[in-house]
């Protein structure tokens, strides 16, 4: 599967996410969702899961790679804990198939505030969140 290929931000939108979190009652719900999410995430190749694409900053291994295609930034995302694919999930349903000034328009905090995600994360897993966000955002400042 090549990276446009991938649904998240296309059929899988922040504000699917969203409205799919907010129809749950308490975080031992949300969390099952947002693995499931994760479960929806197509796998990186083995071949991509080294240090070029490794995402420092995170305590589980997170890799990214990304394409840009006429201005638009498509995304592959992986890691080896399932919370945390989820969590590339729930990033990659609002930044991929973006452009790089939707990328950086879109208000992320609030994304993740509208769900009180944030506090209901370790401080590691939250730094890790950050350090994601900030790679995706990086990537659309150079582009």
């Amino acid at each position: 599967m090549s990276i446009t290929e991938n649904d998240f931000g296309k059929t899988i939108t922040s504000e699917d996410v969203l409205d799919t979190l907010g129809f749950f009652d308490d975080w031992e719900e949300r969390y099952k969702y947002i693995i499931d999410l994760g479960k929806q995430l197509p796998a990186m190749a083995d071949d991509k899961k080294n240090d070029d694409y490794l995402l420092r900053g995170c305590q589980s291994q997170v890799w990214i790679d990304s394409q840009n295609n006429n201005g638009v930034l498509s995304f592959e995302a992986d890691s080896d804990a399932h919370i945390v694919r989820g969590l590339l999930g729930m990033v990659l349903a609002a930044y991929n198939h973006k452009t790089a000034q939707q990328i950086l328009e879109f208000d992320i905090d609030a994304y993740f505030e509208g769900v009180d995600l944030v506090k209901h994360l370790s401080p590691t897993r939250g730094n890790g969140l950050r350090a994601m966000v900030h790679k995706i955002q990086e990537t659309a400042q150079k582009s």
